[in-house]
């Protein structure tokens, strides 16, 4: 099974459309960002990214020409491939928490359509728990009392300070 990260629009007025605009990304290799790290950014809408990785691409390449590395330029610029196919979901989820998203939680499921489904049934459950008034308070008299406050020995050795020992 995939994890797929549930990413929500910052909350608005109207308060339930969230739910339909969230967008579920799959944790894990982007096999097709692994094949063309470019035109898998720009499709995600990360623009700036696309430039750093066709620059590196084109820097790499230069470089290997220039130095005379020969066959050595295209598995750097395979080094770039393999970057955007493992980290392009987490480059994506950064973009869209930079927009002002905010992450809802992860769900596991097959595919992204049973995500989905899964999302909106623990959604709609949620927010039927939160409409519910909490019936049991705590009163004041059963709540512990304060600790005392901790007096600090000192100086210690080492990662921990052992109390009464300087």
């Amino acid at each position: 099974m995939a994890s797929y990260v549930v990413m929500e629009p910052a909350p608005a007025a109207g308060g339930d459309g969230n739910r339909e605009r969230a967008v579920l990304v799959r944790d894990g290799f982007h096999l097709l960002a692994f094949l063309v790290p470019a035109v898998w950014l720009l499709w995600h809408r990360l623009w700036i990214e696309a430039l750093v990785v066709v620059a590196v691409s084109m820097a790499l390449s230069g470089l290997g020409s220039v130095a005379g590395l020969g066959n050595a330029a295209p598995f750097l610029s395979l080094l770039v491939s393999l970057y955007v196919g493992l980290e392009g979901a987490a480059r994506r989820l950064a973009a869209l928490r930079r927009r002002g998203w905010r992450e809802w939680g992860v769900v596991e499921a097959d595919n992204a359509a049973d995500a989905e489904i899964r999302y909106l049934s623990e959604a709609v459950s949620d927010a039927d728990d939160a409409d519910e008034p909490a019936s049991v308070r705590p009163s004041a008299g059963s709540l512990p009392p304060p600790a005392a406050p901790r007096r600090e020995s000192g100086p210690a050795l080492g990662l921990f300070a052992y109390p009464g020992k300087s």
